[in-house]
């Protein structure tokens, strides 16, 4: 890595998007879009040693029962958690002064908590927790990797492509699983499935406001993909792109969503927020443990 502009750094020193330093983060990391839910997860905290924001992005590190932990909020969609991702790496994994790799890597923890619509009618909608065992993007992100092809799940990925009928004229779409040592660790008895990652919130999941989709039918066909005991479960527009950098990078990624809303039979949650609370407490405790 020679060329300055690779990693970027701010005049403080820090990495340009996320202004922060090696050291300022924990090695156990969640993240959750909104950045006012980085503040509410922070204030269960017994201790908060370090905090800061730039654009959307807020940070806390501070300690639950004992352990570091960070939490970092994302903004919406795949082209963000692209940033992220990479620039959370390079605080642990990239040498600031001679910008080369490090010879011995940290594997990272990375736990996203979200918000997600159900796309199969007997998924509730009232303290509804689901883990993305698996993620399929529609982003296209992970081909613009080199190691993008090796990471994925690439049976898996071919069968939405021939059941879909995948338009070629759209991002090509890739299947990534999550770690297994978090989805047993904080994910085994919830609910779980494949989690579409949409590279939007509008035509891409087939909503029409002035401007009409292109194909308003992919949310409702992608409902029926099945891959052995499989299926779509729900979908968003961030962890397609967790899972494929986490997977290149060597890190630990697991998606835990609040189940807020269900496509099919049109309910949503009349009160989230406080499901999203009790999710944010189970997930605690249980990072706390591992």
């Amino acid at each position: 890595m020679k060329k300055v502009t690779q990693l970027v750094l701010n005049d403080k020193g820090a990495v340009y998007h996320l202004n922060l330093k090696p050291g300022q983060i924990a090695e156990t990391i969640f993240l959750v879009g909104d950045p006012a839910r980085a503040g509410m997860i922070a204030s269960y905290f017994d201790e908060i040693e370090f905090q800061t924001s730039n654009r959307e992005i807020n940070t806390f590190t501070g300690y639950f029962k004992g352990k570091r932990l960070s939490v970092l909020s994302t903004g919406m969609g795949t082209d963000n958690i692209e940033i992220l991702v990479n620039e959370i790496d390079a605080l642990f994994n990239i040498d600031f002064k001679t910008k080369e790799c490090k010879e011995n890597i940290t594997s990272l923890n990375l736990i996203r908590i979200g918000t997600s619509g159900a796309l199969q009618e007997d998924i509730p909608v009232v303290d509804s927790f689901l883990v993305s065992e698996y993620a399929l993007g529609l982003d296209g992100l992970a081909y613009f990797y080199e190691d993008g092809p090796f990471i994925m799940e690439r049976e898996m990925t071919s069968s939405f492509i021939n059941q879909m009928d995948w338009d070629k004229d759209l991002p090509k779409p890739y299947a990534v699983k999550s770690s297994n040592l978090l989805f047993e660790k904080l994910g085994h008895d919830l609910q779980k499935g494949i989690t579409l990652t949409a590279p939007g919130f509008y035509a891409p999941q087939g909503r029409e406001l002035r401007l009409k989709t292109a194909d308003n039918t992919i949310i409702d066909r992608a409902q029926n993909f099945k891959y052995g005991n499989n299926k779509v479960t729900n979908f968003e527009m961030e962890c397609s792109a967790l899972y494929a950098l986490s997977a290149m990078l060597g890190h630990e990624a697991l998606t835990v969503c609040n189940i807020i809303a269900n496509r099919i039979n049109g309910e949503f949650s009349p009160d989230y927020k406080s499901s999203m609370k009790k999710l944010i407490e189970m997930m605690l405790e249980r990072v706390s443990e591992i």
